[in-house]
């Protein structure tokens, strides 16, 4: 079984930082494309940020300049480092990746983990 654990939402001012981890365990043959989601209230969810098993990154315009995902492929993790907080940034923030089990690829989903920038 196959799980993705998130960490290190949370409460912050506007200006600050939050660094997001997002760990992959279980029967794992290979991870793809790792990403950062996220949902605010009354909202759709949308894409942050995303990166891909060779190192390749695509985010969000409104993150872009402020926001860095990375990945560490011997842990089976993937980071955002959110700067410049807004309030707009309040949302739930999802991890997702791609994972191979066996011999089918899979999307995965995170529990979530709040953030909240208080203005």
């Amino acid at each position: 079984q196959v799980q993705l654990v998130e960490s290190g939402g949370g409460l912050v001012q506007a200006g600050g930082s939050l660094r997001l981890s997002c760990a992959a365990s279980g029967s794992i043959f290979s991870i793809g494309t790792m990403g950062w989601y996220r949902q605010a209230p009354g909202k759709q969810r949308e894409l942050v940020a995303a990166i891909t098993s060779g190192g390749s990154t695509n985010y969000a315009d409104s993150v872009k300049g402020r926001f860095t995902i990375s990945r560490d492929n011997a842990k089976k993790t993937v980071y955002l480092q959110m700067n410049s907080l807004k309030p707009e940034d309040t949302a739930v923030y999802y991890c997702y990746a791609e994972i191979r089990v066996l011999t089918h690829v899979y999307p995965y989903w995170g529990q979530g983990t709040q953030v909240t920038v208080s203005s």
